[in-house]
């Protein structure tokens, strides 16, 4: 029996872009972890609720959720499954899309919009502590750098 040949990757990352992707990955998902742990000891809503109904909020008007699974990091499915739970519990409400009529829109309940803003008061302090490390100007540089990274561009407003 004859073994295949691996070829190797055509281009390696540099060893700061190496150590960027790592750190990005670590970093990530330990302050994710410090959030999610505090909602769930105030025995609130997994982070992933917060951030649809976040989402849903900063839009400003019924959203597909084809929309919100990009900015989520979630699979199409896997939203979907979300979506069901949060409709269950009163959160969001489906409205029937006029362009698709196979599709539908989503938009936070009362309840919902009165939720995120439960979840805030926790998830808020959780964030500011697991940041902590860093001052205020380094997280501006922080974000900048991350939706630079992200091929975002989302202008910082002016300070006042």
């Amino acid at each position: 029996m004859q073994q295949t040949q691996l070829k190797g990757p055509t281009r390696i990352p540099s060893d700061p872009l190496q150590r960027a992707w790592i750190a990005l990955g670590r970093v990530s998902q330990s302050i994710r972890e410090e959030v999610s742990q505090a909602l769930r000891n105030a025995k609130l809503p997994d982070i992933t609720w917060y951030t649809v109904l976040w989402e849903l909020e900063r839009a400003g008007q019924p959203t597909r959720p084809k929309d919100l699974a990009i900015p989520l990091f979630i699979l199409p499915y896997q939203l979907s499954r979300l979506v069901d739970r949060m409709e269950e519990e009163g959160l969001v409400k489906r409205i029937a899309c006029p362009e698709d009529k196979r599709g539908h829109l989503l938009e936070p309940t009362p309840e919902g919009y009165a939720m995120r803003k439960r979840m805030w008061n926790v998830y808020a302090p959780a964030m500011d502590d697991a940041m902590k490390r860093i001052g205020d100007a380094e997280a501006l540089q922080l974000a900048q750098l991350l939706n630079k990274l992200g091929g975002l561009d989302y202008s910082m407003p002016p300070k006042p």
